[in-house]
C-alpha cells in the first residue's frame, strides 16, 4: 500500500553544510515573546510555532521595498497524484536548511531546496478505495516536524486517515513507529470504524509538542449529512517515537464523564462529528493543550440531540500528557449555526491594566475574539449569556441565551439586518428588499425557520458558515501583543430546512433546504454552495441546496461592502486598533454599468485567507482573481503597515491566495512563500525575495 520514497539528494550532506544551536536545529519552541524557531529565521511548525502565532521578527522585507520583491522560486504541484489539485492549502515548514510540504491530490510529502525550490525526496502513499472514500481529501494544509537533536521526523496525516512519521533527511517511513511508520487512526478510536467506508479523516496538521503528537478528526463537508449517528471525532495523542496511543478525549462524552449531561434523552449515544478538524496549539512550559472543537451532527438542526451538547462548539484546555479535562468554554449552546471553532487558539502573554496574564484567543466565524486566562479558563472580560430568540422548527431544543462577548466588540457583521443591503443607489436598494422580502433578517442567534414557499423562505445570516475567521485563522504580534484577524463580512448564507425526500437521503427530521426547490444533496461552503459568494458573476445563481433564487441586485452582491476585512486588535485593551478592507474592488464592482461615476471606496475581497505578521508588516494575499489594465487576471500579495494598517506595497501573484504565508531566512535572505490556486489556475507554491541589491540593504537597515 505505501509507495517507495525516493531521495533525490542526501539531506544529511547539505545539512553539514552548517552547524546549528539546538533551538536553530528546529527543536519545537518553549514558550517565549517570539518562539526560537522564528526567532532563528525557521518556520518548524504549522503557525511558525506550536502557540499560533503566525510570527516572524524578520525585518529584511519592509514597507520601503515590499514592491520590489520578485519570484525567487515556483514549485508546481500537479504531478503529485493523479490529477492537478486547484485548492492548494498547504502552509511550509523550514528547518535545517530545508523546506517541508505536503502537495498533489495524492497528499505527497516533498522536500524542497529553499533557496532554488529544488525537489530533494518526496514520499507519496497508495491508499486505494480508502482513500478515495476518504472525506478530506487532496494535499491538505501541512505537517509537523520533531527532533531530539539528533533525529529528524516529519509527521503528517494521510487522506485515508493514517498517522505516518517519515525520516526527515530522507523521506523513509520509521519502521519503529506504528506499523512500519504508520498509525492507523481508524483503530483504537474507541468506537467501530470501517477501514475502508468509514468517515473519519484530517486535513490539518498534526501538532508536535515534546515528544506527544495530537491529531484531531473531520468529517465530509456538507449541509445533508446521510445519519446524524455519525463518527465521533475524538482527540488522541501518540507517542512521537513509537507511535503508541498516549491518551484520547471524548469530545463526546461517554456515560460518566463530563457532559455527558448535556446531552438530553441518551442523545450522546446516537450523534457523531464534534471533531477538531483545525489546529491545536500548546502551552509546554503549563504542559496544556488546546482544543478547538467543532459542530455535532448537523450544522443546522438539532432536534435529534436535546442538550447543551459538551463540547460541541468549546474551547477545550486538557493536560498535554494525560488528556485531563482542565477547563471548557462553550463558545455556542446547543449548536445550531454552523459555527466550528475554525482556527487554532492564539496563545499569548499579555497586560491587562497593569496585570499580567497568560491569556488564549481564539477567533471565530462569528467575529467575536473570545479571550480567556489559559490557566484557569476565565474570561478576561465579561462574556455576558444574553437571552436569544427560541425558534419553532418541529422537534428543536433551543438553548435560551447565548454567551457574548463584552470585548473585543465584534470585527466583522453577524446576522442579517436590512441595513447591511447593498445600498451603492436608491434603487439598488429598494431592489435588494423586494429580493429579500419573503427572507427572515435577524442578529446574530436568530434561530434557522422551516422553509416556507410563502415565507419565510430562510434565514438570512452572516457570520456563519463560511463568515467571520475561518479555518486560515488569525495572526499575532508577541511584541506588541496584537492579534490580526481577517473575516469575510459578506459571506451570506441563506439557511433554510426542509424534511428529506427519503430516509435514503437522510435520516434526519430536517436538512438544509427550500420549500418549493428540486432537492439536491447540499454542499458545504468549501466547496462554493450553501453559502453565497461575494462579487458573483452576474449569470451565477446563490447557490445552497439546488435553489434557483438569484441572490445578487443586477449582477452586484446583495450585501453592502466591506466585503473582507484585516483588523487589528489589541490583547492588552480588547479594543480594534485599526480595520482595513483586504483585496482589490472585485472587477464584478468596479467595472458595473451601474455605479459608473459613483465615488466606491475599495471594498475588499471576500473570504478569509491566512495572515503573516512580521517585525513591521502584516502580509495576505487577495482571495479572488481581478485584473486591471495594468496586469493580467490574477491577485496581489499584500503588505500592510501593522501599527497603522495603511497598505505599503503589493506584488503580483497568477491565482488567488489559496494557502496561509510563511516566511523564513536562508543564505542571507528572507523569502515568503504562499500556496496559490482556484478557478482554472492548479496548485503552485510562490517564493518571493529581494534582489540582491535590495536584499543587502533590507539587511543592513534591519541591523539597524
Amino acid at each position: 500500500m505505501r509507495a517507495i520514497s525516493r531521495s533525490m539528494l542526501p539531506l544529511a550532506a547539505m545539512v553539514g553544510l552548517l552547524s546549528w544551536t539546538a533551538a536553530a536545529r528546529g527543536q519545537t519552541p518553549k514558550a517565549s515573546a517570539v518562539s526560537e524557531g522564528t526567532r532563528n529565521g525557521q518556520w518548524p511548525s504549522y503557525t511558525g510555532d506550536v502557540r499560533g502565532s503566525r510570527y516572524s521578527p524578520l525585518d529584511q522585507i519592509n514597507a520601503a521595498n515590499f514592491n520590489d520583491l520578485e519570484v525567487a522560486w515556483r514549485f508546481k504541484t500537479d504531478s503529485l497524484g493523479t490529477r492537478p489539485e486547484y485548492k492548494l492549502e498547504g502552509t511550509p515548514l523550514v528547518v535545517n536548511r530545508v523546506l517541508y510540504t505536503t502537495a498533489g491530490t495524492r497528499r505527497a510529502v516533498i522536500a524542497l531546496d529553499p533557496g532554488t525550490g529544488e525537489l530533494l525526496w518526496v514520499h507519496g502513499e497508495h491508499e486505494g478505495a480508502r482513500a478515495a472514500n476518504a472525506p478530506r481529501q487532496l494535499s491538505g494544509r501541512g505537517l509537523a516536524y520533531w527532533t531530539d537533536g539528533t533525529e529528524e521526523r516529519i509527521l503528517y496525516v494521510t487522506p485515508g486517515y493514517r498517522l505516518l512519521a517519515l525520516d526527515a533527511r530522507t523521506g523513509v517511513p520509521i519502521p519503529t513507529f506504528g506499523q512500519s511508520g504508520a498509525v492507523d487512526l481508524k483503530r483504537d478510536n474507541d468506537q467501530d470504524i470501517d477501514l475502508v467506508t468509514g468517515e473519519i479523516g484530517l486535513q490539518s496538521a498534526p501538532v508536535v509538542a515534546e515528544d506527544v503528537v495530537l491529531v484531531g478528526a473531520a468529517f465530509r463537508e456538507g449541509f445533508t449529512p446521510k445519519t446524524h449517528k455519525n463518527n465521533k471525532g475524538y482527540v488522541r495523542a501518540f507517542d512521537v517515537r513509537t507511535g503508541k496511543r498516549l491518551w484520547i478525549f471524548h469530545t463526546i462524552p461517554k456515560p460518566g464523564e463530563f457532559g455527558y449531561d448535556t446531552w438530553l434523552s441518551g442523545s450522546a449515544e446516537e450523534n457523531g462529528n464534534t471533531g477538531v478538524w483545525t489546529q491545536m496549539t500548546v502551552d509546554e512550559d503549563l504542559g496544556l493543550a488546546y482544543l478547538a472543537v467543532e459542530s455535532p451532527t448537523n450544522d443546522f438542526y438539532g432536534g435529534h440531540r436535546p442538550g447543551n451538547n459538551l463540547f460541541g462548539e468549546t474551547l477545550v484546555c486538557v493536560d498535554l500528557h494525560t488528556g485531563e479535562r482542565k477547563w471548557h468554554f462553550q463558545l455556542v449552546h446547543h449548536p445550531l449555526w454552523d459555527h466550528d471553532i475554525s482556527s487554532a487558539p492564539i496563545l499569548a502573554d499579555i497586560s491587562v491594566g497593569g496585570r499580567a496574564i497568560k491569556a488564549v484567543a481564539q477567533p471565530s466565524k462569528q467575529g467575536y475574539l473570545y479571550v480567556f486566562d489559559r490557566v484557569t479558563g476565565k474570561p478576561v472580560w465579561p462574556i455576558e449569556e444574553r437571552p436569544v430568540e427560541k425558534g419553532t422548527v418541529p422537534g428543536e431544543w433551543y438553548s435560551p441565551t447565548q454567551p457574548i462577548p463584552t470585548r473585543p466588540p465584534a470585527y466583522n457583521r453577524n446576522g442579517v439586518l436590512p441595513e447591511y443591503l447593498i445600498d451603492f443607489t436608491p434603487a439598488l436598494k429598494a431592489e435588494a428588499l423586494e429580493l429579500t422580502k419573503k427572507f427572515k433578517f435577524g442578529p446574530i442567534y436568530t434561530p434557522p425557520v422551516v422553509s416556507k414557499a410563502d415565507g419565510p423562505i430562510a434565514l438570512l445570516t452572516l457570520a456563519t458558515a463560511s463568515g467571520g475567521t475561518n479555518w486560515p485563522g488569525a495572526s499575532y504580534d508577541p511584541e506588541t501583543h496584537v492579534v490580526y484577524a481577517s473575516a469575510c463580512d459578506a459571506c451570506l448564507t441563506r439557511l433554510g430546512l426542509v424534511p428529506p425526500p427519503s430516509k435514503d437521503v437522510s435520516d434526519m427530521d430536517y436538512v438544509h433546504g427550500f420549500a418549493g426547490q428540486p432537492f439536491r444533496m447540499s454542499r458545504g461552503p468549501g466547496e462554493n454552495a450553501g453559502a453565497d459568494a461575494v462579487a458573483p458573476p452576474p449569470e451565477r445563481p446563490g447557490g445552497g441546496g439546488g435553489s434557483a433564487f438569484v441572490f445578487n441586485v443586477q449582477g452586484l452582491p446583495i450585501i453592502k461592502p466591506p466585503y473582507g476585512t484585516i483588523s487589528a486588535i489589541s490583547l492588552d485593551k480588547g479594543t480594534i486598533l485599526w480595520q482595513t478592507p483586504h483585496g482589490e474592488t472585485p472587477d464584478v464592482v468596479r467595472n458595473h454599468e451601474l455605479l459608473k461615476g459613483l465615488p466606491i471606496p475599495r471594498t475588499g475581497q471576500s473570504d478569509s485567507v491566512g495572515t503573516l505578521v512580521t517585525k513591521t508588516l502584516v502580509i495576505a494575499g487577495d482571495p479572488q482573481f481581478t485584473s486591471t489594465a495594468e496586469r493580467p487576471r490574477g491577485a496581489m500579495l499584500r503588505a500592510y503597515d501593522k501599527a497603522s494598517g495603511k497598505e505599503v506595497g503589493a506584488v503580483y501573484m497568477p491565482a488567488p491566495q489559496s494557502g496561509s504565508p510563511m516566511t523564513y531566512l536562508f543564505g542571507g535572505k528572507q523569502y515568503v512563500v504562499v500556496a496559490v490556486s482556484g478557478g482554472p489556475y492548479s496548485g503552485e507554491y510562490l517564493a518571493f525575495a529581494l534582489p540582491a541589491e535590495s536584499a543587502k540593504a533590507g539587511a543592513a537597515a534591519g541591523s539597524r
